[in-house]
Parts: structure tokens; C-alpha cells; sequence
């Protein structure tokens, strides 16, 4: 009965400390669960929020996306306008080189043209003057002639 007693007493301890451990145990895969199950929460809610996110991105992306086309639009008119301006500019350009070169041509030809009149009416005023100078001088010769023919008149009738 003393070795039963010791089995039962040992047993008694066994399974107490069985017990023990099973409850450790219990608690520790119940800690674990519960720490699994807080990070399946958290895994959740990040997922929720990152999930928020992309839509909030894509949400935006499409909405940049439209504006881009709207500007788009409204770039392409004013793209094509001025595109179509620097063409005729070009084309003014082209055709004013040769006007511009034909413009220096003619004002070089009129400097020289308008050089040459006023050396001709230097000129003019210049044989003009010398005309008036002989007029002056042929009028004195005429003059003094007139008075050498009075003087010659007045000796031929004194000499009659």
C-alpha cells in the first residue's frame, strides 16, 4: 500500500505538473493565437488602408490623367496657331531678304543719283554765276563801247 500510495502521490504530481504544463502550454499557444490573430488584425488594416490608398491614387491618376487630355485640347488650337505664324513668319522672312537687298540697292543708287544732281546744280550755280559775271562784264564792255561810239559821233561832227 506505501508503493501504491507513492505511485498516487508521484502520479498525483505528474499530473499536476502535467497539468502545469498543459496549461502553459494552453496559455502560451493562446498567447500565440492571440499574438497571430492581432497581427492578422494588423495585417488587415494595413492591407484596408494601403487598398485606400491605391484607390485614392488611381482615383487621382485618372483625374490627372483627364486634365492632361483637357490641356491636351487646349494646347493642340494654340500648337497648330502658332505653329501656323511661325510659318507665315518664315515666310515673311523669305520674302523680305530680297526686298530688303532690292531697298538697299535703290537707296544706294539714289544716294548716288542724288549725289550727282547736287554736284550738277553746283555745277549750275557755278556757270550760272559765271554767266551773270560775263553778263556784268560784256554790260560794262557794252557800255564803255556805247561811250567810245558817243565819243567817236561827237568827233566826227566836230570834225564836219
Amino acid at each position: 500500500m506505501g508503493s501504491y500510495l507513492g505511485i498516487i502521490i508521484s502520479s498525483g504530481r505528474q499530473s499536476t505538473e502535467e497539468n502545469e504544463e498543459d496549461e502553459t502550454s494552453r496559455m502560451a499557444i493562446s498567447s500565440l493565437q492571440a499574438r497571430e490573430e492581432e497581427i492578422q488584425r494588423r495585417k488587415m488594416e494595413v492591407k484596408e488602408r494601403v487598398e485606400l490608398q491605391l484607390g485614392r491614387a488611381e482615383e487621382e491618376s485618372r483625374r490627372l490623367a483627364q486634365i492632361s487630355e483637357e490641356l491636351e485640347v487646349l494646347g493642340d488650337p494654340l500648337r497648330k496657331e502658332v505653329a501656323t505664324v511661325r510659318k507665315r513668319i518664315d515666310m515673311a522672312d523669305r520674302e523680305l531678304k530680297p526686298l530688303g537687298q532690292s531697298c538697299q540697292k535703290k537707296e544706294k543708287e539714289y544716294k548716288e543719283a542724288l549725289e550727282a544732281l547736287n554736284e550738277k546744280k553746283k555745277e549750275k550755280a557755278l556757270l550760272v554765276t559765271a554767266l551773270m559775271e560775263s553778263l556784268q562784264t560784256l554790260a560794262e564792255s557794252d557800255r564803255l563801247r556805247l561811250k567810245k561810239l558817243d565819243e567817236l559821233g561827237k568827233n566826227i561832227e566836230s570834225i564836219q
